[in-house]
């Protein structure tokens, strides 16, 4: 059984990504910065009603928007089930979501529902079609908010994690790189959980388990991205990936927040330096570079992805979620966990879901 740090470290990346989604309740979706600062000051530093008229309309601070309602079926299932269950995560959406959603945006829980949410609302209810043939091609992190509890559950079996993961995102999203990039997050929360830093290593780690055969990516180079040589054999293609890009990110991200001749300051505005809108690709580099500044200081980590603008909501998940898997529930400001609607049921969650962890 895993020890009481590993425990500590699962519940941190559970919270971490229910405490991420409601403090940007309030201030998601602002591209203007001054805006942002207009209605919410220059620094946000806890949970916020939306403003009228805008994003959330009528939710109130310390509540969770759709992608944390997902997020909380998900964990439902992977415990009822223990572990991951497609059928049984599709009736909970099927009778548990869908019914809320009306194929608009300003609809649902948290008063808004994605675009790629709303598109398979459309095609189950409306166009009966099976659930393997409702994915789309958003490109957005959609998936990984909710995959994310995936990744907690088979921290420790990198296989099992990647196929489920790759067979819940296909739901929603058919883009083999979206795909790819979703897996590669979970891998990376995985390996947090574990113990392991986000650090310059950590890639080098990743590229182990898909030589070993437990990630579905394949190698193209030799070991440390040398140049092959006459005469070597064709690396092994160990699945269905194109490349290790996706697995290679993360310590770029966490390279360039250790050196100390890049300085992002104030570190919110990675948000401009990787891009405020809603793509993975924007998002994630974002994520891995604050979670790694901020490895062990879960507050800034999170606040400044919340202030960074933009799709502040996904940003501030993906961020919790890592930086909370690497100081643990136990190093996350309380004032976060007592203020947060719920709360005492999101811990439960979270505490069964690392409880069944094998």
């Amino acid at each position: 059984m895993p020890d009481e740090n590993f425990m500590d470290r699962a519940k941190g990346a559970v919270m971490g990504a229910f405490i991420g989604d409601a403090l940007a309740l309030g201030p998601h979706w602002y591209y203007s910065l001054d805006a942002l600062h207009r209605d919410y000051g220059n620094w946000i530093g806890g949970y916020t009603d939306p403003r009228p008229g805008r994003y959330h309309d009528g939710m109130k601070a310390g509540q969770l928007s759709q992608a944390g309602f997902i997020l909380h079926l998900m964990i439902h299932s992977l415990i009822k089930c223990n572990g991951y269950d497609k059928a049984d995560f599709c009736q909970r959406m099927d009778e548990t979501l869908f019914p809320l959603l009306d194929g608009t945006p300003v609809s649902g829980p948290g008063k808004y529902t994605s675009q790629s949410i709303r598109e398979v609302w459309r095609q189950r209810t409306q166009q009966n079609l099976p659930w393997e043939q409702t994915g789309s091609h958003a490109d957005t992190t959609e998936a990984i908010e909710r995959t994310l509890a995936i990744a907690v559950r088979y921290a420790l079996q990198p296989g099992q994690l990647a196929a489920a993961v790759t067979e819940n995102t296909l739901l929603t999203q058919s883009d083999e790189t979206v795909v790819s990039m979703t897996v590669a997050y979970g891998a990376v929360l995985a390996l947090l959980i574990q113990g392991h830093m986000l650090d310059a290593e950590l890639s080098g780690k990743l590229m182990t388990l898909v030589k070993n055969g437990e990630l579905p990516f394949h190698v193209v180079t030799r070991d440390n991205l040398q140049n092959p040589q006459p005469g070597d054999p064709d690396p092994p293609r160990a699945g269905r990936f194109a490349s290790p890009d996706a697995l290679l990110t993360p310590s770029y991200m966490a390279m360039a927040a250790a050196d100390p001749e890049i300085r992002i300051e104030p570190a919110w505005k990675v948000s401009i330096v990787y891009g405020m809108p809603c793509a993975i690709y924007h998002q994630l580099p974002a994520a891995y570079y604050l979670a790694a500044r901020f490895h062990d200081d879960f507050e800034s980590a999170v606040l400044h992805a919340v202030n960074g603008g933009g799709q502040n909501q996904a940003r501030a998940i993906l961020t919790g979620a890592l930086t909370g898997a690497q100081t643990g529930l136990s190093n996350i400001p309380k004032r976060f966990v007592h203020e947060l609607e719920q709360s005492a049921i999101l811990l439960k969650l979270a505490t069964d879901l690392a409880a069944d962890i094998a």
